[in-house]
This record gives structure tokens, sequence and C-alpha cells, in this order.
């Protein structure tokens, strides 16, 4: 059996479930409540497929280490490529499948590619193997494969696929529609024989580049020129930017499904969603007996119907109903269930003032950690670090600001200057400004530190680094 390559697509930011998810920390990576990040969810989804060969993850660069860390934690290995700039699927896909094709072995011929986003709940495993195997053989025969999910309800959030005549393997596609009104989208439903677009496709490789060198010779033309000029950074591809940067920026709906004439569906009778709204998070959660959807510390009084998400205290509610209601350490969202799909207006209205919010949480994930802030003010600033087993801060200084650490938690080699230290718990360490210095764990267990920092300027751009093995700047 031929080798199905899955290709995870892992650049989208989830505005619509701020402020869980915002632009450096999107949904993919978030948990919600007990279960598994969605990216690590498709990870063993793509991976326990029985011929699966090994993923290949297109993310950018911010996001590089979350996927690191997600892949190492499922104890799964993967080809890593780095887009520059987001420019959508067609040429994330596009470069994926020129990975693909250089690596593979001369045996493997044309590989098979299962494109999936990584922020879909799909349920139903045995289903959705079955539709994929499917899908493989009609995309043998030389067919562009897109998964059409067998609706539950007239939703208005979701595009649809009209379905053609019976082929081979799967159904060809009459017709694609945009997301409808839902007067359409319940004649669509009672009618039959309408589909989710999933947005997970099946094809061999050079079948999709060819068809995209067709339909839009400058993605393909731009996408060419920036593997051929790609650098290797440690786990990492990199694409070369310039070249990335003049690529048009299209979906492969668009760009390509839509325009050619060997697209397939196969039906995919699975519960599936995209979580594209926190009215999807409610429906994909378990609901007590009025009808709540509880995460963390929450107390719901004469409240139904509503979800609400404690992320860092206690969250009340009394006499509500159909609420969303999310807090995280410095956002609080309150919104109408029905109206959630909205909730990206909000963010671009914090985006328009330059709003942090809408971009970084309280805690900010590094390469060797995180950290968080505790509390800002005049000319200070209390943070929170944690450094990973093995890991190690950069080697830089501070022109505008002085350092205080204290270890609370594990054991840090530091240095300060050309002096070098292995601190302990309760034991600090005072770092003047313009003092070369660099924090370091080579044990086996968290390290925790208090760090206060004094100065005239606390920007996170006040860093000038020396050495960085991340191989940042």
């Amino acid at each position: 059996m031929q080798t199905i390559v899955p290709v995870i697509l892992c650049g989208g930011s989830g505005t619509r479930l701020w402020p869980l998810s915002r632009e450096c920390y999107p949904k993919q990576f978030v948990t919600f409540g007990e279960h598994p990040t969605l990216f690590a969810q498709t990870l063993e989804r793509a991976m326990g497929l029985p011929n699966s060969g090994m993923p290949v993850v297109v993310c950018n660069e911010e996001h590089r280490f979350y996927v690191q860390e997600a892949l190492r934690a499922c104890q799964m290995q993967a080809r890593i490529l780095l887009e520059p700039m987001p420019r959508n699927t067609a040429p994330a896909i596009a470069a994926a499948a020129l990975a693909v094709t250089a690596a593979c072995d001369v045996e493997d011929g044309d590989p098979v590619l299962l494109v999936l986003p990584s922020d879909h709940v799909l349920e139903d495993l045995p289903a959705f193997a079955a539709a994929v195997t499917q899908a493989a053989e009609c995309a043998r025969e030389g067919a562009l494969v897109t998964f059409g999910v067998t609706p539950d309800r007239p939703e208005t959030g979701y595009g649809y696929i009209e379905k053609g005549d019976a082929l081979a393997s799967g159904f060809a596609v009459r017709r694609f529609v945009e997301k409808p009104a839902q007067e359409a989208a319940e004649a669509m439903l009672a009618q039959g024989g309408y589909f989710w677009n999933s947005g997970m496709f099946v094809f061999r490789a050079s079948q999709y580049l060819a068809e995209l060198e067709a339909q839009a010779p400058a993605i393909m033309a731009a996408v060419r020129k920036a593997w051929a000029l790609r650098r290797a950074d440690y786990d990492f591809i990199r694409l070369h930017r310039e070249s990335f940067a003049h690529c048009p920026s299209d979906s492969v709906d668009y760009a390509l499904m839509e325009k050619s004439a060997h697209v397939a569906m196969v039906p995919l009778p699975c519960r599936w969603s995209d979580l594209g709204s926190w009215e999807a998070i409610y429906e994909n959660s378990t609901q007590d007996a009025e009808g709540n959807a509880c995460v963390g510390d929450v107390m719901a009084q004469d409240s139904r119907g509503c979800y609400i998400h404690a992320g860092s205290r206690l969250v009340t509610t009394l006499g509500v109903k159909d609420l969303v209601v999310v807090e995280t350490g410095d956002a609080v969202l309150v919104a109408d269930r029905a109206r959630s799909q909205e909730v990206k207006t909000l963010v671009a209205r914090l985006a328009a003032q330059d709003r942090h919010e809408q971009e970084m949480h309280l805690r900010v994930y590094r390469p060797w950690g995180w950290y968080e802030t505790l509390a800002l003010g005049e000319r200070f600033q209390v943070k929170r670090i944690q450094v990973n087993p093995g890991a190690a801060l950069s080697l830089q200084r501070h022109r505008h600001r002085a350092e205080h650490w204290v270890v609370i938690a594990g054991e840090g080699l530091v240095r300060v200057g050309d002096e070098e230290m292995h601190l302990h718990v309760d034991q600090s360490v005072y770092i003047p400004q313009k003092t070369m210095h660099r924090l370091s764990n080579a044990s086996a267990q968290p390290l925790e530190i208090v760090e206060v920092q004094t100065g005239d300027y606390l920007g996170e751009d006040d860093i000038e680094r020396f050495d960085d093995r991340y191989g940042r700047e």
C-alpha cells in the first residue's frame, strides 16, 4: 500500500476565539478544558492511519517552537516548513508538495498528500480512516479530492459542496457554495446532496503542482523560487523570505479547487467542526443539566445554556442564559452566544488601537520556556520565568534596565559578566545595566525564577543578543 504523507497546516490565528486564542498563541496550541490541543489531536489522528508517512508541518516562524514541543510531547517526528509571512493555504500546500517530492525515495513514486488543518475536531476515527483510503484511491486516478462532511443542521458558518455524479471512487463536484444565509442553508439541507466543505484534501503531489501551475502560475513561480533558495535552520526548513513575500495570497479553494476540472469529493460521515467560534466550542463541550459548559473555577447559579471559561480566577454567574464568558489574566469576554462569530470584529478594534491584548497573553512562550508578567508599574516590572530542562536564554545585555533574579524552584546556572555561579532555591543575583548575562537550566527539572526589572525602559526590544542556540537575532 502506497504511503500517504500528512501535510498539517498550522498558520491560522483563530481570532474568533479571543481572548484564549491570540495572534502569538493561536487556537491550535490552546488547551480547551481537559482535552489535548487541537494540533496534538491532528497529529495523533494523522499518524493513526495505517499507511501514514512522516508528516510535513507548515507554520510561521513565531510558532515553530510550539510545533516542536508538541511533536516532542507526542514522540513524533516531522518536517517543519517555516513561512516567512502568511500567504494562505495554496502556497503553503505547494511548498509542502515540493518538500515531500524532494524527500521521497524513487520507489515511493509520486507521493499522495493528505492535507489537514491543525485546528479541527473530528470524531469516529475508523470512519475517517476509511474515507482517507477511498480518497487516496480517487487521487491515484488523477483527482483532486476534498472531503464533504454530512451536515446535521443548516449551518451558515461553513461553505458547502454539491455532490455530482458517482465516480469509481467518490463523486464529482457539481459546485462549491460560499457560506450561505440561513434560508439558503435550510433549502440545501432539505434538498439533500449538499455537504459541508471540510477544508481537508487528498491528491498526488505532482497533480497538485501541475494543476496549480496551470491555474495560478504566479503562486507556483514564487513558491518554487522560495523552495529553491530555502535554508536549513536546526530542525526547520526556512523558505526564502524575499521570494515568498512576492507570492500572491490565496486559498486552495479559490486558487485551484473551484477552477479545476479534476475535483472529486468523498463523503465524511463523522462529527466534525472547525471550532471557528465560541458557539462551536460550546457545542463540542460537555454540558451540565442546565446546559452550561464550564471550564476552570466556575460557579454558575440559575444560569442556562452558557459557556463559561475561568482561566486564572473564580468566575461566577447569576441569572443569565446563552452567554459566552471567557476570563484570562488580562482580558474578559462576555458575549451573546448566538453572536460569537462576531468576536473577530472586537479583535479588529483592539488591533486598530494597538492593544497588546489582541496579540499577546500575559504568559508568553519562548523556545526555552515561558514568562508571565506579575506586576508592571512606573520604572519596574515583575515576571515569573520558567526555563525548561536543558534550555537556556540567550547571552544578552540590556541598555536601559537592571534585573534581580530569585530562584523559586529548581537549580540555575547563571553567568553575570565573566562570573558563573549555580543558584538554588531562595538564592538570588543582581544584573546591572549593560552587563552581559545568561540563565541556563542544566538539570532535569524545570527552573523557575522571579525577575524584578528596574529602569527607564522595560520593553522586550531592549535585548542585545550575542549568542543564541535558537537562531534568534
